[in-house]
């Protein structure tokens, strides 16, 4: 039980670090653009949501498995 635990740990805290890179480069290229600024607004709120659900279930596997 505890590998499943750590393999979606890993996953996840994967997916986390991607994210954050996007994050990075995509929200000031958004804020920058002035074409399309209703879709990069809902693609940033997205974004902002998936990132704080991830540290969230982050923190809930790294209690899990340690």
């Amino acid at each position: 039980m505890s590998f499943i635990f750590g393999l979606l740990f890993n996953l996840a805290l994967t997916a986390l670090v991607v994210l954050s890179f996007v994050m990075v480069v995509g929200v000031p290229v958004a804020y920058a653009s002035p074409q399309s600024w209703d879709r990069s607004k809902q693609l940033i709120w997205l974004g902002s949501i998936a990132w704080g659900a991830l540290v969230i279930v982050v923190g809930v596997l790294n209690f899990l498995v340690v």
